[in-house]
């Protein structure tokens, strides 16, 4: 199947082919680190996650970059509320930044690279600039002239000659911004032919990504947010640096989160960091409520929809947990039964829906709807043949952690087996054992006493044929 990608830039869904042959080449703006990480943020990140997992899941070698903006006006502005070096409060939500990422089953990315660190590749960028008569000396700032780029606007469709012009006494065009900007007392700085300050905000994406991925690469994502001015202006800042166009062929947005149907903002009262979400919720259980809307959609962000969320994955780690219960005293002789074939039958058509989901688009609301479909046929299955063929159940576990994988689901269990050697599970299977031993010389009271025990600590056993199966209870 052909991956299609809707394209900001075009404004249409467009056949992805990498300009490099199976390498892949993706670009994603970081955070700027000045607080603690938002719900908004790992909307984003986890998208962009799923995103690189299924391009390497296609059979693509992707290189993926993610920037850190650890010199900001806003890191500046709290550093000396908080009385300390902005470069060491940076580094402080850079570390809390890749904590929360873990926690969220982020994948680091092949590279972060900081402003801090490529101060001399954008101070010859923006010489470029200006030797080229894109840009422009004011009082020790330099500004990027809009007027001189031809193709201003191209991405969000934003025209020049629509834009209100309000010339200063620094700028030739009210929609100028700077490349570099002369630091105030107290700021951090660095030397330049300019002044002695630091850079713009737009020109470290651009000069960083081109360092790492070259002047033209394949994905640039990001919030929808992000679209004008920044990565308007990261393509101006790039292709008139480079001569060479497009700068990204791709561009990739994600959506915008609310909570409960209004804007996130501190003024609301409704601004949530990752950290006081996952104070109440299970960190998968969080990213799994992230992925059941396709990443352009907009998200409503509530304590309701993670909890249904996470009785949606509930229901499906049990099924997983089903499958590996059985299968440990399944055998793989006979014929398969007619049963037994149209589960097999079902299995590829989930892995087909599925696929088809994430190939239009990175759909992964369809993705995970084609894993609860797979789940009720396999639950179907299950309780008319529970002693089923082994095979049969390893190609349904099998699945179900495949699939899960590129959705980054299913924690608790280990690749091909399930989490069979974790402390928790092999105090439930001592449990169980004890109970069974009580059910054979007739001890009902210890039997039911241990039941009742499980039952208390969520597990819920159910005795078939082939013996105990235990869930975990969906409240």
């Amino acid at each position: 199947m052909t991956l299609v990608v809707y394209n900001t830039l075009g404004r249409e869904k467009q056949e992805f082919k990498p300009a490099d042959g199976n390498n892949v080449r993706m670009y994603v703006c970081g955070p700027t680190v000045y607080d603690y990480c938002h719900i908004g943020h790992a909307r984003s990140y986890v998208a962009f996650d799923v995103i690189r997992r299924w391009i390497e899941r296609k059979g693509f070698n992707v290189i993926y970059a993610q920037n850190f903006t650890d010199i900001d006006d806003k890191i500046i502005k709290r550093a000396n509320e908080k009385g300390e070096d902005p470069v060491k409060l940076a580094k402080t939500f850079i570390d809390a930044y890749v904590e929360d990422m873990s926690a969220l089953g982020v994948r680091e990315a092949d590279v972060h690279p900081r402003v801090s660190a490529h101060i001399p590749d954008i101070i010859e960028t923006v010489k470029g600039l200006i030797e080229k008569g894109f840009a422009y000396e004011a009082g020790g700032d330099v500004y990027f002239s809009v007027e001189a780029f031809d193709d201003y606007g191209k991405l969000s469709n934003i025209s020049i000659d629509e834009m209100r012009n309000e010339p200063s006494d620094l700028k030739r065009h009210s929609r100028d911004f700077a490349l570099w900007k002369a630091a105030k007392p107290g700021e951090p700085k660095w030397k330049s032919p300019w002044s002695e300050g630091r850079p713009g905000w737009h020109i470290e994406c651009s000069v960083m990504s081109s360092k790492y991925l070259g002047s033209t690469f394949d994905i640039h994502g990001g919030g929808a947010d992000l679209v004008f001015p920044h990565h308007e202006n990261e393509i101006a800042q790039a292709e008139a640096a480079s001569g060479k166009a497009p700068f990204a062929r791709y561009w990739l947005h994600n959506g915008f989160i609310t909570i409960d149907k209004e804007k996130m903002s501190k003024s609301l009262d409704n601004f949530f960091t990752i950290r006081e979400v996952l104070e109440k919720f299970e960190p998968e259980a969080v990213r799994f409520f992230l992925l059941l809307t396709q990443y352009r959609s907009p998200i409503d962000f509530s304590d309701k929809g993670i909890e249904e969320a996470s009785r949606g994955l509930e229901r499906l780690r049990n099924t997983v947990r089903t499958l590996q219960a059985l299968s440990r005293d399944a055998t793989d002789e006979g014929v398969l039964s007619p049963a037994e074939e149209s589960m097999l039958t079902a299995v590829v058509k989930a892995e087909v829906d599925f696929a088809r989901a994430m190939d239009s688009d990175f759909n992964t609301a369809g993705a995970v709807a084609a894993l609860f479909e797979l789940a009720s046929a396999a639950n179907a299955f299950l309780k008319k043949n529970p002693k089923a063929n082994r095979l049969v159940l390893k190609r349904l576990m099998g699945t179900f952690l495949d699939l899960g994988g590129v959705l980054n689901i299913f924690w608790e269990f280990k690749e091909g087996t399930g989490s069979d050697d974790t402390e928790t599970d092999g105090l439930i299977k001592l449990l169980i054992e004890l109970r069974d031993e009580a059910r054979s010389v007739k001890d009902w009271d210890l039997a039911d006493a241990i039941r009742d025990r499980l039952q208390e600590m969520g597990i819920v056993l159910e005795d078939n044929a082939s013996g105990t199966v235990w869930k975990r209870a969906i409240s």
